[in-house]
């Protein structure tokens, strides 16, 4: 397929896509003013209860879809359902560009990128380190393609945001000819949020971005902490893949490199058993059996041991990256809690920051307990450090980088 043309100088909508490991979100903006004509969610993709919330926001009534939604096409192809349903379909002349969250980029892209068949290619190559969510990616923009063949579409990375890391932080102790062969280093993911949520923590505080020290962490079904020192990235928990680094859903995070060579040799399992393992068995799941935070609180709150072990272990890991990344920073200005648990947990906040007065951090349990959808400070007056918690928005800054760059 060719570089598809549209009538981008005149059209100012774009449709976000992004595409997890088991859920779309998607938004659809008006590029003019940032103004989102309609969100959505698609979660619990390949579950029986999967579930679709539509909410148009150029008037109209929430939807909700309950019921099996089987993979990422079929939900793709309700989402589109739902937009033409508004009036909003992806046939119209509106409509400037889709972008796409895709999760790797590797070396090769460190920006924004209007996707050809090469550029598919080489997202395609990476899925071995990112098999999680690149095959999704994949698929989004593929079903995409099949519904606006015209239409430009672009690759956003979650790992641009960290290529500002300095060698140090981004390269493994290994052989450096064999590292450089396979293109093994830090790269880092998350990297819309942790930007976007960076520089929101610095608004918050009144100041520029330049002149702010943050600790953002990004808790979702995926999880991930950034150390960023004046509006630039300079270590981050994940790795070569996802799979580096805090506790997370499904996720094993941080594991002694040893325990795949002991697997492969006492347990007789193969590569790719002990790949689903550490990727989709373990974390969360694999210690309790959940990865819903919420229901790991109400196993907890009933006297669940189990629930309560893993609940521990997650926060084990959260702390001991706050204080490994304020030892990078050397001056922290801030920690902030981002997405999903991050943004609506309040037990692991204040379990994250309990203990650490020392270092200027607490929460006021007031302002903690407050669900709200703006971001805010929940730290008491006298702390030293600011504790934030900033919803991000990953869409946004995806439809602004795409804009930008088919808008001339």
């Amino acid at each position: 397929m060719s570089n598809p043309v549209s009538n981008v100088n005149t059209a100012s909508r774009v449709l976000v896509l992004n595409s997890g490991s088991s859920s779309v979100k998607y938004q659809l903006l008006d590029m003019r003013d940032g103004a989102r004509l309609a969100v959505g969610l698609v979660e619990r993709i390949g579950e029986e209860t999967s579930r679709l919330v539509h909410t148009p926001l150029a008037g109209g009534e929430q939807r909700e879809r309950t019921s099996a939604i089987a993979d990422h096409e079929a939900a793709l192809k309700a989402v589109a359902e739902e937009l033409a349903a508004d009036g909003l379909g992806l046939d119209s002349r509106e409509l400037a560009a889709i972008g796409h969250r895709v999760v790797h980029g590797g070396l090769k892209f460190s920006a924004p990128t209007v996707i050809t068949d090469e550029v598919l290619a080489e997202i395609e190559r990476l899925v071995p380190v990112a098999p999680l969510h690149n095959p999704a990616n994949i698929t989004g923009i593929r079903t995409a393609q099949a519904l606006r063949p015209d239409l430009p579409q672009v690759a956003v990375f979650d790992t641009a945001f960290h290529t500002t890391m300095p060698e140090y932080a981004a390269r493994y102790a290994i052989d450096v000819e064999t590292a450089d062969a396979h293109r093994i280093r830090r790269y880092g993911f998350h990297g819309t949020s942790h930007a976007y949520v960076s520089r929101r923590v610095a608004g918050l505080l009144g100041k520029d971005p330049s002149e702010v020290n943050v600790i953002v962490l990004h808790l979702g079904n995926g999880a991930s902490a950034s150390a960023v020192s004046g509006g630039r990235c300079v270590d981050t928990s994940m790795g070569l893949t996802p799979l580096e680094g805090l506790v997370m859903g499904t996720r094993s995070g941080d594991v002694d490199p040893a325990v795949v060579f002991h697997l492969k040799r006492v347990a007789g399992m193969s590569t790719d058993e002990i790949d689903v393992l550490l990727n989709k068995k373990s974390g969360l799941v694999g210690l309790c059996g959940d990865n819903d935070m919420r229901e790991i609180r109400r196993r907890i709150d009933a006297g669940d041991e189990r629930a309560r072990l893993a609940f521990d272990i997650y926060i084990h890991r959260l702390k001991k990256y706050i204080g490994a990344y304020y030892a990078v920073l050397g001056r922290v200005d801030a920690v902030a809690f981002t997405a999903g648990v991050g943004e609506n947990a309040a037990p692991v906040r204040e379990a994250a920051v309990a203990g650490l007065e020392e270092l200027g951090l607490a929460v006021d349990a007031g302002l903690n307990a407050i669900r709200s959808k703006e971001a805010r400070l929940i730290s008491p007056e006298y702390a030293r450090v600011a504790v934030a918690v900033v919803p991000t928005d990953e869409e946004l800054e995806i439809a602004q980088q795409t804009y930008s760059l088919v808008h001339d």
